[in-house]
């Protein structure tokens, strides 16, 4: 196995940043045996902050003896300069690696205007992703059975298996609405789903994940109890894949998967809307 190479990452941005960083959270996870620590500096909106990013990179530079990796997103020409003459550090520069090559396969200007990439272009979707939001917290853990139909997928599994943050990244990001419903010892006695979600099974998607991470999950929040012994975590997760495989509902483990590859498997498995709302 390749030795370990640690660096420290910032992440640039005369707006919020989210951009950048998702870019380099994506080029990153190429290179496995990188270990690296993160910063996101965002609104370096004028030549003064860029000038103060730029020696605070530097100063990372000087204390750590490494060059510091540096993904940056600047619209405005002038402030790239003024930062990238004044920082140290590996820059890769992402706007410009793209915009300049498609404004001339376009033959076309791009506006070069701050946090376009985040305004409301579309009234409807945006709506859409606020009430899908709105939806998802209400229907957030079997709260209310009232409305359930109208949910886009019912997440199904044991508590603390990961429902809940991927029902609100499914309705942040892609305006779908999402309730998520705990399966609970009495189910598994019971050998049934909850009775209220067999009409509406083919909505269901289900979330296990392996016991000894759910325990390390469940000791967080209930030290020391039954609920978070490894003993019990086995005995729920194996009894609700077994309920979810007798039910033909999809599920996939939550263990070593990130959020946005559970989503995507759902919204493929379920056939759901894929267009990210604007």
């Amino acid at each position: 196995m390749a030795d370990q190479i640690f660096r420290t990452v910032f992440i640039v941005s005369d707006g919020t940043a989210i951009t950048a960083e998702t870019l380099a959270h994506s080029v990153l996870t190429q290179f496995p045996n990188l270990k690296y620590e993160q910063y996101r500096m965002p609104f370096i909106d004028t030549v003064e902050k860029a000038h103060a990013a730029a020696d605070r990179i530097n100063k990372s530079e000087e204390s750590t003896g490494q060059r510091p990796i540096v993904f940056s997103t600047f619209v405005d020409p002038a402030l790239s300069r003024a930062f990238i003459e004044a920082a140290k550090g590996y820059q890769i520069e992402l706007f410009r690696s793209f915009v300049g090559p498609l404004e001339r396969e376009l033959d076309m200007k791009s506006e070069h205007t701050v946090g376009a990439t985040h305004k409301i272009h579309n009234e409807e979707r945006y709506n859409k992703r606020i009430n899908a939001i709105d939806y998802t917290l209400t229907h957030d853990d079997g709260q209310t059975n009232r409305g359930l139909d109208q949910a886009d997928v019912i997440l199904v599994g044991v508590s603390r298996s990961g429902k809940t943050p991927t029902s609100l990244f499914l309705a942040m990001q892609y305006g779908i609405k999402v309730a998520n419903y705990p399966l609970i010892p009495e189910d598994f006695e019971r050998g049934r789903l909850p009775e209220v979600l067999y009409p509406l099974k083919d909505k269901l998607f289900g979330l296990s994940i392996k016991p000894e991470r759910l325990s390390e999950i469940r000791n967080e929040r209930r030290p020391g109890s039954r609920y978070a012994s490894v003993e019990n975590c086995r005995k729920e997760t194996a009894a609700a894949e077994e309920l979810m495989a007798a039910n033909g509902v999809h599920w996939l483990s939550s263990t070593s998967k990130s959020i946005e590859e559970i989503a995507a498997t759902i919204i493929s498995k379920l056939h759901l809307e894929t267009s990210r709302p604007n």
